[in-house]
């Protein structure tokens, strides 16, 4: 169990620490204001921006779901086929 959760929290730093990066970047238009989820900026995109603007989006979600996914997910289906099966399974 500790490799999944070890593997869903470098999911979820990485990601996020990504996410942050670019949130950082374009959704921060003053320090007195909204930082970090201010909308998007709609105007003067070149492809290099809305590409990294669905690419924020997608990490934000690959943290969430990836996380979730290795620490909820994969332990409650081994779990559940152990009991299914009726032997415990041994740890390596």
């Amino acid at each position: 169990m500790a490799d999944e959760f070890a593997k869903g929290f470098t999911i979820l730093v990485t990601a996020g620490l990504a996410w942050l990066t670019l949130a950082g970047w374009y959704n921060t238009p003053s320090f007195e204001g909204q930082q970090l989820t201010a909308a998007d900026p709609t105007s003067g995109l070149t492809v290099y921006d809305q590409v990294a603007l669905v690419l924020k989006d997608a990490l934000f979600w690959f943290a969430i779901l990836g996380f979730v996914t290795f620490v909820v997910v994969i332990p409650a289906v081994r779990k559940l086929r152990e009991a299914y099966d009726g032997t415990p399974e041994v740890p390596e």
